[in-house]
């Protein structure tokens, strides 16, 4: 095994350096992963621009490898053997807190960089702490005991299963947070590879209606969308939203609203609010607005409706997005878009930024790729 590990380094906002770094030491309790896949997002790209800390930082939060080395207790404690390909979270809890006792290990102040400068999680923590390898935008990732590793299925590639992190994300907020259920109605707004995947999660949960809203650039997400189980999809920018959703409902509206439009301003949420039934219909937000200046609460009492804040994934929801995965029900393939190489990190999170011209989804950045 090579002595040094080349990483792709955010050293400034909006630059990347290649660098070569140490491999690490590996005790009993830890590991070290052999990145195949690291999935990039609309996280990415706003974490890319504007860091909240301080760099370097060697990004990469949706990982996907294989186990190239690990200590006697480490496999003990995960279940897995040298050779094995895992999907490894981007938390890690410190699993004494009430939190991680509780299996939410997400909402652990040892993994919460809004509140803990000196946190741990992939894709955010400075390759100057212990380990350096804490993003997947390297060669290797190194794992400590608290790693929260999952085995991926033996027939889900390494390039499928780089979406597992949006799908289980999608069967998060629209089964957890937003209760789908058997024959709910369901409107998803914003095509994008989170949106994507609720329409999935909705449809295997049994909702009676799915309905999908874009823009007149998101012709070829709304026909994808289509094609993985959505009812109707509604093109904003041509349709008014609540006429379309009225008549397809036959004026009954919606139960469960899920808004994958992040960045898009107050105009979801007060479609959303329109379009729920007349009582206890769910909202779900990713919670990007900063304000939201004569919020209609009146309304939103009147109907009695539930507003929820989306935030990341549980143990739960990853399994069942790996299972959703082998099971190849659904040709999620189509979701993983593009792919580029550890040079090209700088250009693949601009092009999920919208900065390439073309329709991206879900970018895959393949570390060994062209090296």
């Amino acid at each position: 095994m090579a002595e040094t590990v080349l990483a792709a380094v955010r050293t400034a906002p909006g630059t990347t350096e290649i660098r070569e770094f140490p491999m690490p030491e590996i005790s009993d309790d830890s590991a070290l992963m052999r990145v195949e896949v690291a999935g990039i997002c609309g996280t990415d790209v706003k974490m890319y621009g504007k860091p909240p800390f301080a760099d370097p930082v060697i990004m990469g939060h949706e990982n996907i490898g294989i186990i190239e080395r690990s200590g006697a207790v480490f496999r003990e404690r995960h279940g897995v053997r040298d050779g094995d390909r895992v999907f490894v979270e981007h938390y890690v809890g410190c699993y004494r807190c009430e939190w991680c006792r509780i299996g939410q290990y997400r909402h652990c102040e040892l993994t919460d960089w809004r509140t803990n400068p000196d946190a741990r999680r992939y894709g955010y923590t400075s390759s100057d702490n212990p380990g350096r390898l804490w993003g997947g935008f390297a060669q290797y990732m190194y794992l400590p005991w608290n790693a929260v590793v999952h085995k991926v299925p033996g027939n889900v590639t390494a390039e499928l299963g780089g979406i597992v992190t949006p799908l289980s994300n999608g069967i998060e907020w629209a089964l957890v947070d937003g209760g789908v259920g058997y024959d709910s109605r369901v409107l998803i707004q914003g095509p994008g590879q989170q949106g994507l995947s609720q329409v999935v999660a909705c449809k295997q949960a049994g909702a009676s209606l799915i309905v999908v809203t874009g823009t007149a650039r998101d012709k070829a997400r709304l026909d994808l969308a289509r094609q993985l189980g959505a009812d109707f999809t509604i093109d904003v920018t041509s349709e008014d939203p609540r006429e379309r959703i009225r008549e397809i409902t036959g004026g009954k509206g919606v139960d469960v609203v899920l808004d994958c439009t992040a960045g898009a301003g107050t105009a979801p949420v007060l479609l959303g609010i329109d379009v729920l039934k007349r009582r206890e219909g769910t909202l779900l937000i990713q919670g990007e607005l900063a304000a939201f200046p004569d919020f209609p609460v009146k309304k939103l009492t009147e109907k009695a409706i539930t507003i929820k804040s989306a935030r990341g994934h549980s143990f739960r929801s990853c399994e069942l997005a790996l299972s959703q995965l082998a099971s190849h029900r659904f040709p999620l393939e189509e979701l993983a878009t593009h792919t580029y190489g550890l040079a090209d990190v700088d250009t693949a999170i601009r092009a999920v930024g919208g900065e390439a011209g073309e329709d991206v989804i879900h970018v895959s950045l393949l570390p060994w790729r062209d090296l």
